[in-house]
């Protein structure tokens, strides 16, 4: 299943409503299931980025689409980043001409 890596800044709503956070955390995660995905990890960071999230979704579509419901929220921005793994990786390069 493709991997999906999203590095997440709290909004002013998000940061007014810290304390809420975690109960939405568990949201994202229902929502990602009923969307075919799961998280794999999240991460509160320390930099540029407020917190960062691993996901496997089906498709391009399905992970677009949990993406615009939990930003519509209104609590976080995201930058995502689709992620292939060591295997894939190693695949697309002996594809190589």
């Amino acid at each position: 299943m493709p991997v999906y890596v999203s590095l997440l800044k709290y909004t002013q709503q998000g940061l007014a409503k810290m304390k809420e956070s975690p109960a939405r955390l568990d949201a994202a995660k229902k929502a990602a299931e009923k969307a075919g995905g799961k998280f794999i990890g999240f991460y509160l960071t320390v930099g540029r980025y407020d917190a960062m999230s691993i996901t496997e979704f089906p498709n391009d579509e399905a992970a677009t689409k949990f993406l615009l419901t939990v930003v519509g929220q209104g609590n976080i921005t995201t930058e995502t980043l689709k992620a292939f793994t060591e295997a894939e990786y190693r695949k697309l390069i002996g594809e190589l001409p």
